[in-house]
């Protein structure tokens, strides 16, 4: 039987509804919000035995149909989740992950298909929630309901789930509880601290009717729960496990190279664990992975020092330097404590923008791209090599979201550009790391950025009521701790923020905190890399391609491209450079030097010049016919000289007075309607003062 919750939610309609679709999944709903349909799914593996960790799966997935289109490709179909899903995938993920019963581990996926578009009201906030609600209706143990929200902010207001960012200065996307918040993502245009906080905060409150309609959902149509009991350790067990590691763990994480540390992490758990019988091996390693993070919590707490001797607001030693790839359009190493990034610079033009399509915000072109790899050798492991994961994908757009507020209007600099971040090691932190580097590697490359900026990524532990926030986080203070959360800005205020939660949340005041100490840091970063490269360089490397532009009237775009391109062809082969036009009237000339650029220039204003009766202009002979020449006066534009206009003198041959190839100078005498143009070298010359003297028969 069919359940169904709806509210009006700023302004247009939000239903959800359960049992009419799907209904062999454990959890189903129909999310509708405007004319954006998501059918959300939730299943439980019932039979696979269960792991040490909750084995959660979340796939999105837009369908061409759903905004009545096909889809690209030979197949005409849909196939590999592209870039765009994949972010939305991991944006529905962060926040459920956290919020299932502890001790839960069975295999959880969760399926958000989209039925119906309307560009207007967005399909991943709506996926966002319709998951929670589909756990929420399930028997799966999910402590939510949780609730999802986009926010911008116009003018100083915020907008919750605006239909456009357009004029906007913030996109960020809020996740939460009744209680707390649970996820942050997005980006914005040097918005302040107080002013970041106060719009999540403002989101958070927004969520609260999500999280009621959700609530009386599953009163109608809720399944009964699943118990979980959690398996907790034997007390005399996990005491003679501590009696027996805890000195040794504590000398362990006395350790400050991240890879002797783990390596005797390692020997210390192995010693023990060997020790115990099959039966028991299980419960003795998570033993030793319990009382390791105890062992870190506590040293923090009473000695006020982390596992490699900082204290909590502590940023780790950092070196920088830029242009060290000779052949490169720019480049950077950023090297902070173990995390290293290398960033490399490329210059393209639009013919490498890249095209974009979703079904939210259509067809689209990015001027501006960051990639992220993560190779494994930077952790000193063995692994696959190839496709970037989803990992590297988000992280990529951490970092890119990150500096696209620095880069340049289309307008002022017509380049596209590539940054890659190549991760030479890590030890946390290395998305962060990736936007320190692509920012020295962009000012290198000469990219007049608006201003430098830096990331940070700030940690939480949690214990006893007490919190403790932890500046440049290491990789095991990741693993151990409460809060993985990043931001990114200038001295002036933040450009990304994104926060992931292992607990069940954190406060306003937390956050707040975390974001004032995380801004402080980010000074600090810039003060080391604006001692390396203080400003943008002035000139580009002399292996970067130069862009030239200039506007011509639309009307004249024909002329410079001339009958089946036989204009603009010419051009390119007379020049050598290469040409781009927009509908606009925008030209963009590329080309590796500076002369062949402006000839091209010369070459397209002559074209587009207006020719004007009384004119008079240098053209070159192109054809000599028995009653004149053809002369070409500008590329493309060839007029007619009368033998009668050529001489006051008698002229026997037109050859006697102009050959072809010759350089004369002529005067536009009269523009016919169908555009053919008469000209006059006689009149010329006169206006010019010459004269000529008559020729004789010839002896």
């Amino acid at each position: 039987m069919e359940s169904s919750v709806t509210i009006d939610y700023f302004g247009r309609p939000l239903t959800i509804s359960t049992g009419a679709v799907a209904k062999q999944a454990d959890g189903s709903v129909l999310a509708r919000y405007g004319d954006t349909v998501v059918l959300v799914t939730a299943v439980v593996n019932k039979d696979r035995e269960e792991d040490d960790f909750l084995p959660l799966t979340v796939n999105y997935q837009e369908m061409q149909y759903a905004a009545g289109k096909f889809p690209g490709g030979f197949f005409k179909r849909e196939g590999r989740p592209s870039q765009s899903e994949i972010l939305v995938a991991r944006l529905i993920d962060r926040p459920l992950r956290p919020s299932f019963a502890k001790g839960f581990h069975k295999e959880v996926q969760v399926v958000a298909t989209v039925l119906s578009a309307d560009q207007e009201n967005d399909p991943a906030i709506l996926s966002m929630v319709g998951a929670s609600a589909a756990l929420t209706v399930s028997q799966i143990p999910f402590l939510g309901p949780l609730g999802a929200v986009k926010i911008g902010r116009r003018d100083g207001e915020i907008v919750i789930n605006p239909t456009s960012l357009e004029d906007s200065d913030m996109d960020i996307v809020v996740a939460g509880s009744r209680d707390a918040i649970m996820m942050v993502e997005g980006g914005a245009e040097f918005v302040s601290g107080p002013d970041m906080i106060e719009a999540i905060d403002f989101a958070h409150r927004s969520m609260l009717p999500l999280i009621e309609m959700q609530e009386r959902l599953r009163e109608k149509a809720g399944k009964p729960k699943w118990q979980v009991i959690e398996a907790i350790l034997p007390e005399d067990f996990k005491a003679e496990v501590r009696n027996a590691v805890e000195s040794d763990l504590v000398e362990a994480f006395a350790i400050r190279p991240k890879l002797e540390r783990g390596a005797k992490v390692s020997e210390v758990g192995r010693g023990l664990v060997d020790k115990y019988p099959d039966e028991q091996k299980s419960m003795a390693r998570k033993s030793v992975d319990q009382i390791g993070k105890e062992v870190m919590r506590k040293t923090l707490f009473e000695t006020g020092k982390r596992i490699d001797g900082r204290n909590p607001d502590d940023i780790r030693n950092i070196t920088c330097q830029v242009g060290i790839l000779p052949r490169t359009h720019g480049s950077a190493l950023f090297t902070r404590g173990e995390t290293q990034a290398l960033a490399i610079t490329t210059f393209g033009t639009a013919d490498d923008e890249q095209k974009i399509e979703s079904l939210h915000e259509g067809e689209r072109y990015k001027s501006f791209l960051l990639h992220y790899n993560f190779p494994p050798f930077s952790v000193g492991e063995t692994g696959r090599m190839g496709a970037p994961g989803r990992r590297e994908i988000g992280h990529g757009h951490l970092a890119e979201r990150a500096l696209l507020p620095i880069i340049p209007p289309k307008e002022d600099f017509p380049y596209t550009i590539r940054v890659v971040s190549e991760i030479l090691e890590s030890n946390g932190s290395s998305s962060m790391a990736s936007v320190c580097s692509g920012c020295l590697s962009l000012m290198d490359a000469g990219v007049p950025v608006k201003e430098p900026v830096a990331g940070i990524a700030m940690g939480l532990i949690i214990q006893d009521g007490k919190f403790v926030i932890l500046s440049d986080i290491l990789g095991d203070e990741d693993h151990m701790g409460d809060m993985d959360f990043k931001v990114t800005g200038s001295r002036d205020g933040i450009t990304a923020i994104q926060m992931d939660i292992k607990v069940k949340g954190i406060t306003k005041e937390i956050m707040s905190k975390a974001v004032e100490l995380a801004q402080a840091g980010i000074g600090r970063i810039l003060d080391i890399m604006t001692q390396t490269l203080g400003k943008p360089r002035e000139s580009f490397s002399p292996y970067a391609p130069r862009i030239w532009t200039m506007k011509v009237r639309p009307e004249k775009i024909r002329e410079v491209i001339g009958p089946g391109g036989k204009m603009i062809k010419s051009i390119v082969d007379q020049t050598g450079v290469k040409i781009d036009i927009e509908d606009t009237g925008i030209v963009t000339i590329v080309s590796q030097d500076e002369a062949s650029a402006n000839e091209a220039i010369e070459l397209i204003k002559r074209i587009t010049k207006d020719i004007e009766v009384g004119s008079i202009h240098l053209g070159k002979v192109k054809k000599v016919v028995d009653f004149g020449a053809i002369v070409e006066i500008a590329p493309g534009l060839d007029g007619l000289v009368h033998v009668s206009q050529l001489s006051d003198a008698y002229i026997k041959r037109v050859t006697d007075v102009v050959k072809e190839g010759d350089e004369i100078y002529v005067k536009v005498i009269d523009v016919e309607q169908n555009g053919r143009i008469r000209l006059s070298r006689k009149a010329a010359m006169k206006e010019q003062g010459q004269t000529e003297a008559p020729k004789g028969p010839a002896e």
